[in-house]
């Protein structure tokens, strides 16, 4: 008992280790309920199921952070919502990349939610390793966070000066091309399995094969790895905490990605989004240069700002859609 009980208040990372299991049976209760229970059998996720489980993931994820306010502060527990809020935020762009990874692959809507799901496990443990190096640099080099800021300031100006048709089509990424030259991928899904075993003329008995849905997979969480170097800067920029850090990281990648199916039929609404990130991550990273040379920024302020950022860029293109959608009711008929 005895040892048991140093174990749990010995430090990792710069906090208890109960409070990192916590955390670890908090997710994998969440996740086991999710696969074992609402989602055991293949079907298609409609927008109200989809409302209802992120509702659950987004409630736990609040209440979480209650629970880290408690435990840890005042400070810690705005910046804990804060960096929750900029991950979700920052992750709704890769909701339509998701979209097209599956168009592409042509991923029945039935077996989307498995590869999103086993994509939240890659995402637990790169998301891990990201977010340990960056802290870790950050607490022995302060200065990387200068450059963390700086990069912060650079993608947020180039997001705002970038038009829409500037992305590049999932078909000319050199990733997939390197994935289907060098794997041996069958032409068709084999229902939701991510490998087979196919016979051929050079193996009678049987080969292992990936499926489509693998490459799906795959490519989902290489285009999270993209995104998370935007994201993974801007809240080490909002704090140093590790476990405030990878906990807000890992609650809003799981929320985001249950309201999949119903976000991904809206997110075209979203036009004015973009320069509210834009603007957010501008302001992150002034706010490290500041705090650097001058005083920390309160977290009341960081959370304040943000919030009103990301609501005025959600009011403002739900109106400005609206009138567009009133605009072309109104139009006469050819």
């Amino acid at each position: 008992m005895e040892f048991i009980s140093a174990l749990l208040d010995s430090q990792f990372l710069g906090q208890p280790t109960s409070m990192w299991l916590v955390f670890l049976t908090v997710v994998t209760a969440l996740l086991a309920f999710d696969l074992g229970v609402l989602n055991k059998r293949d079907h298609v996720i409609g927008a109200a199921e989809s409302l209802r489980l992120a509702g659950i993931y987004i409630s736990i994820a609040l209440l979480f952070g209650v629970w880290v306010w408690w435990k840890l502060g005042t400070d810690d527990g705005m910046d804990y919502y804060t960096a929750y809020l900029i991950e979700q935020s920052l992750s709704i762009d890769n909701l339509f990349v998701m979209s097209l990874i599956f168009t592409y692959y042509g991923v029945p809507r039935e077996y989307q939610h498995r590869v999103l799901f086993w994509g939240i496990v890659g995402v637990i443990v790169m998301r891990g390793i990201m977010i340990g190096v960056g802290a870790a640099l950050v607490h022995n080099f302060e200065w990387v966070l200068l450059i963390f800021a700086a990069f912060l300031i650079f993608t947020g100006i180039k997001m705002m000066m970038s038009k829409d048709d500037d992305d590049e089509h999932i078909e000319d990424s050199r990733f997939i091309k390197f994935l289907q030259k060098h794997l041996k991928v069958t032409k068709f899904l084999h229902g939701h399995k991510f490998f087979i075993r196919e016979k051929s003329i050079d193996n009678p008995g049987g080969g292992l094969r990936a499926t489509p849905l693998l490459l799906a997979l795959v490519t989902v969480e290489v285009a999270d790895l993209l995104f998370a170097v935007d994201s993974v800067p801007a809240v080490l920029a909002i704090t140093s905490n590790t476990f405030v850090v990878y906990t807000s990281n890992i609650f809003a990648v799981v929320g985001l990605r249950a309201m999949y199916f119903a976000v991904a039929a809206i997110i075209h609404r979203f036009i004015y989004m973009k320069y509210s990130l834009a603007i957010i991550l501008v302001f992150i990273g002034f706010k490290a240069f500041y705090g650097h040379f001058f005083d920390k920024v309160p977290a009341f302020v960081s959370l304040g700002i943000t919030l009103s950022l990301l609501a005025g860029g959600v009011i403002a293109s739900m109106i400005k859609t609206s009138q567009k959608s009133n605009e072309a009711d109104s139009a006469p008929s050819p």
